[in-house]
């Protein structure tokens, strides 16, 4: 994304300079927010420091411009909608705060440094992770109201963000994925087919859950017609079970330099994943598959899709 964005007539001429945008404005975004007279000047400095560590550490931003580009799908104007993308961004950031702690994954390294309890101590990184998703609702509201968006539509997009990270979705999904770990477990007695379902739910939940709520939440504040989102919920579900089936894949195959944490977790923590399930080989060919889905999903739903068939096969293809 390094590349400077070349316009045309106001088009956008390829992934790399849409995605360099949409990831700038997020980002941009993000600084104005964790700035000491940005939003949060009221906030403690030290948890405003952890909550900006972790927030402003980089990532591909998926979610954000996933949000962007469902709206987009609908032909409405991206800008106004970056501090909603961006609070679905402050909830992803919480939850790989609270997934690396001892307690969960007791992970050392994230997007290529400390983890943010290595660096602020358990009790800061948890308080950190807990005031950035409380915040990310504070931001919807007070979008909404200065935006003029429709009430109802913002407790629609507030519902879909809270039922995708609560028990029902994320939390649960982080309890089913703890309660799966055993690194001595022997499945090959087991029905494959009770354990290939429970190990989707895991996914759907933890990972897929908030990915299909993004996108959701962009076809709802461009006004998707219930067909249209029952369009781009399938997308969503299907493109998000594909990215946590390829981050179960790189964790065998990937390497650490460009993942930015450490490789074979999963094995050593003994997660039920794809690759110890099925194979590499088989857990690439369902990347493949849950992406084309994800894309034969939006192909007839009168929506102008280009981006979001683009990101799919970006996803499909990357390598951290």
């Amino acid at each position: 994304m390094a590349k400077q964005a070349v316009w045309r007539g106001g088009i956008c001429l390829n992934l790399e300079e849409y995605l360099q945008q949409r990831v700038t404005a997020v980002n941009q975004h993000i600084a104005v927010l964790c700035s000491e007279d940005g939003p949060l000047s009221e906030v403690p400095p030290r948890l405003r420091e952890a909550m900006a560590y972790s927030l402003m550490a980089g990532g591909k931003r998926i979610r954000p411009v996933l949000v962007l580009a469902a709206a987009e799908s609908l032909d409405a104007a991206w800008e106004k909608l970056v501090p909603i993308a961006v609070a679905v961004e402050l909830i992803h950031t919480y939850s790989l705060i609270h997934d690396d702690l001892p307690a969960m994954d007791d992970d050392d390294f994230r997007r290529g440094r400390p983890t943010n309890h290595k660096v602020f101590g358990e009790a800061m990184a948890i308080l950190a992770g807990d005031a950035l998703l409380t915040h990310a609702f504070t931001l919807i509201a007070r979008t909404g109201l200065a935006e003029g968006f429709d009430s109802k539509v913002v407790l629609r997009v507030i519902l879909e963000l809270s039922e995708a990270a609560g028990p029902a979705g994320m939390v649960g999904g982080q309890v089913m994925d703890l309660s799966a770990a055993d690194p001595a477990a022997d499945y090959s007695g087991q029905p494959a087919v009770e354990i290939a379902s429970y190990l989707e739910q895991i996914h759907r939940k933890k990972t897929a859950a908030l990915i299909r709520a993004a996108i959701r939440i962009g076809g709802l504040l461009a006004g998707a017609t219930s067909r249209q989102l029952e369009a781009l919920s399938a997308f969503g579900l299907h493109l998000g079970l594909a990215f946590q089936i390829q981050d179960d894949l790189l964790d065998v195959t990937g390497q650490s330099a460009t993942l930015g944490k450490a490789v074979g977790s999963d094995e050593r923590t003994g997660k039920l994943t794809y690759p110890r399930l099925f194979g590499v080989e088989r857990t690439a060919q369902l990347v493949h598959e849950h992406t084309k889905k994800a894309q034969k999903a939006i192909q007839d739903a009168g929506l102008n899709a280009k981006w979001l068939h683009e990101i799919a096969n970006l996803l499909l293809h990357r390598h951290a």
